[in-house]
């Protein structure tokens, strides 16, 4: 059995614990045993980069060195922690002046940053780890009469120099992952096109307006569903339906679920062992396709 360390972030505890039921169940069934990552923060996510580089980079690296530590490397759910962790790693492996600088002040707290270990998004695992023809060999109930609209945000693809997980333009590992389950990954304008989630609390009305667009845009598609990766999508378009309900008068009812979610359906998990009732946008109608 593969171990990784957990990196399981802020948004998912707090506001999703049906995305890490979901990862765990999933992981566990294929084979991979995931190892709670004893005092991780936050890390560091991508807007607070833009404000100071070297405070976010320390952050990062702090949670790397106790993976170091547990001699174990990282597996994340949410992609915005796949970006920061990787990010850190990646450029404090590659620039030693930079690497000296933030160990100065990993220093205060007793860590130093080694860059012996990596950092993995889950599905980067399926792909490596489990590998597609063992998936597919897992799946005993296919999702054959599924049309999925994939979304897997921005961090995960961009910066690509730096991220490396797939073609920024024009991705395939999601598409594929959702097909060796049995549904249809369909196309569907403006598909990598931002939710508007960072825009929360910044420009609500702006936020909405591009969440809307994603979901009609999928719906019109002909759209069973929205699959995400990122807890922040997930969120800002299962919840941003209910705003879109008041604000404009529209209603979709567009089911969005995590691909953990459809991952541990097609592989035998049971609906009730999922606690899908987290969900604004019930999911009810992908149950009954699903069958």
């Amino acid at each position: 059995m593969t171990s990784y360390a957990l990196f399981l972030g802020c948004t998912i505890p707090a506001r999703q614990p049906h995305y890490e039921l979901a990862a765990r169940k999933a992981l566990t069934k294929l084979g991979i045993e995931l190892v709670d990552l004893e005092g991780a923060t936050c890390c560091a996510p991508p807007p607070i980069q833009s404000i100071d580089l070297e405070t976010s980079l320390a952050i990062a690296a702090y949670n790397i060195c106790l993976a170091e530590e547990a001699d174990l490397n990282i597996l994340t759910l949410c992609t915005g922690c796949f970006e920061s962790l990787t990010i850190a790693n990646r450029l404090l492996k590659e620039n030693r002046e930079l690497r000296e600088k933030i160990n100065k002040i990993l220093s205060n707290a007793g860590k130093e940053f080694k860059g012996t270990k990596e950092v993995k998004h889950y599905l980067q695992v399926l792909m490596d780890d489990v590998g597609v023809n063992h998936l597919k060999q897992n799946v005993v109930k296919p999702l054959n009469n599924l049309n999925v609209a994939a979304f897997s945000g921005c961090h995960l693809l961009r910066p690509s120099e730096l991220l490396r997980f797939d073609d920024p333009e024009r991705p395939r590992i999601f598409d594929t992952l959702i097909e060796v389950l049995g549904a249809k990954s369909i196309p569907y304008k403006n598909k990598l096109r931002c939710c508007g989630g960072l825009l929360r609390g910044y420009a609500d009305d702006i936020a909405l307006a591009i969440a809307r667009d994603k979901i009609v845009n999928a719906y019109n598609a002909g759209a069973d569903c929205i699959s995400t990766l990122c807890p922040f999508c997930f969120l800002t378009l299962d919840l941003g339906q209910m705003l879109i309900k008041t604000t404009y008068k529209e209603e979709y009812n567009l089911p969005i679920i995590h691909y953990a979610e459809l991952l541990s359906l097609s592989i035998g998990v049971e609906p009730k062992e999922l606690a899908l009732d987290f969900h604004k946008i019930k999911v009810d109608k992908v149950l009954e396709k699903i069958g």
